[in-house]
């Protein structure tokens, strides 16, 4: 199933690692400091890609099966996955004394990055018709 599919993982791959790149630049360029963070960049793109990838492989599962469900689906694991997302935000929430306005846009704009990545990629599948 993941040579069949081998497009959707490798747009999904290549889009993250530009967006990795970008992102971490942009933290150099304005200088934000990433000692203070509770999840390095690293992580979170590990712990985000990992989900992508598992939320991809089970709509690929299910249009394989029963085309008609794969919208529904989508929406199902997004609703778990953020969820997900909630718990591992919460160490971040629960900082006290620290300014973790940075962490938390970091947090939010990387969820919807990939949320967007996740959205064109389901968009791809429900196009091709079995």
């Amino acid at each position: 199933m993941f040579f069949k599919n081998s497009k959707t993982y490798l747009f999904l791959t290549v889009s993250l690692l530009i967006i990795y790149v970008i992102h971490r630049f942009s933290l150099i360029f304005l200088k934000i400091n990433e000692e203070g963070f509770y999840y390095s960049l690293e992580k979170l793109y590990c712990a985000f890609f990992l989900m992508s990838v598992i939320m991809i492989s089970i709509l690929l599962k299910i249009k394989e099966r029963s085309y008609n469900q794969v919208g529904m689906s989508f929406m199902l694991l997004t609703t778990i996955k953020m969820g997900f997302y909630f718990w591992l935000l919460r160490p971040i929430l629960n900082k006290m004394n620290e300014d973790i306005r940075i962490e938390k846009m970091n947090f939010f704009i990387l969820f919807l990055i990939f949320l967007t990545i996740e959205t064109i990629v389901t968009t791809r599948i429900l196009s091709k018709k079995p």
